[in-house]
């Protein structure tokens, strides 16, 4: 019973704050355009304060573990890869598998991640590291499959996409955050207490503030739509990849922060960035909306049963 009100309340809270910001969306007080805002200052601001000042207050020389950064590389690596060639052979519609493979393996690991980790170890745990070993890649890898599988014929378009996509990953917010925390970290630099608390000041505001956006901007209406692929999608984000891979990372001796971290990574819902990516470039947008919107409404029972069986074999 113990190991049952400690699942519920790692998730029950953050759902509660989703639900918080889909009613504020329905009574009038926030709108659409909150939601466009407080998305765009999260990505651009508040996540990247907090991974700056979670990764540079780390001593990254201590913590840091190349076996479970490659970890995570490797299972992001192998869960792409396979769910995209599995996906080619057995998909008929070929113009949903672009959206398809990037919505099934891309964890929304930076922002709901980190809420997740906070709310269950009061800080970001081993999420830097994690998000170190995935976040890059699922970047990347979007890019490539999304390319690939547009709805586009021309070779010249495609080059001219992954060379822009590529540039827009290096000016990624989150990923110079998490290389300027590692600078700031080896180098050791420690900075003025009136700016080190004002970092801090943004970064507590990360992810309270984007689990009410993500639910004034839930729209249940579209997880209706392509409700199969949309299913199977699920199932695959949810259940089979922690399925594979949890019993995998408890073998090779990873507990507690660094499990839950994989957790997170393995099981938490797709992310909402999948939409955007997915738009422009020529993907199918409304499945991708439908895995996001069904992959958060399932999440709050999936996630506390992982942590539940986690727990209840004291392995965090």
């Amino acid at each position: 019973m113990n190991s049952f009100f400690y699942s519920i309340n790692a998730t029950i809270p953050i759902f509660l704050l989703m639900v918080l910001g889909y009613i504020l969306k329905q009574i009038g007080i926030l709108n659409d355009e909150f939601v466009k805002v407080s998305n765009k200052f999260n990505f651009t601001i508040t996540l990247p304060a907090l991974l700056f000042h979670d990764i540079s207050t780390t001593n990254i020389r201590e913590s840091w573990d190349l076996k479970y950064v490659l970890f995570c590389a490797i299972v992001t690596t192998i869960c792409f890869f396979s769910i995209w060639i599995l996906t080619k052979i057995l998909m008929k519609d070929k113009s949903m598998v672009g959206a398809f493979v990037q919505a099934s393996f891309r964890s929304s690991a930076a922002i709901l991640g980190i809420a997740f980790i906070q709310n269950i170890c009061g800080t970001s745990g081993m999420a830097p590291l994690m998000i170190i070993g995935t976040v890059p890649l699922y970047n990347i890898y979007s890019v490539i499959v999304l390319t690939l599988e547009g709805s586009t014929s021309s070779t010249e378009n495609i080059i001219d996409k992954i060379k822009d996509s590529l540039i827009n990953i290096a000016k990624n917010p989150i990923i110079l955050a998490i290389i300027a925390g590692l600078i700031v970290s080896l180098i050791d630099i420690k900075f003025p207490i009136i700016i080190d608390k004002t970092i801090n000041n943004l970064a507590v505001m990360a992810s309270p503030l984007a689990l009410i956006a993500i639910g004034a901007g839930f729209e249940g209406k579209k997880a209706l739509k392509k409700l199969k692929p949309t299913i199977i999608a699920s199932a695959i984000k949810l259940i089979l990849q922690p399925a594979i891979f949890l019993p995998i990372a408890i073998l090779m001796g990873f507990t507690d922060a660094k499990l839950i971290a994989l957790v997170i990574m393995l099981a938490s819902p797709t992310t909402a960035s999948c939409y955007i990516m997915a738009k422009n470039m020529n993907n199918d947008g409304v499945l991708t909306s439908s895995i996001v919107v069904l992959t958060t409404l399932l999440s709050s029972i999936t996630l506390t049963f992982w942590i539940f069986i986690l727990r209840s074999y004291n392995l965090i």
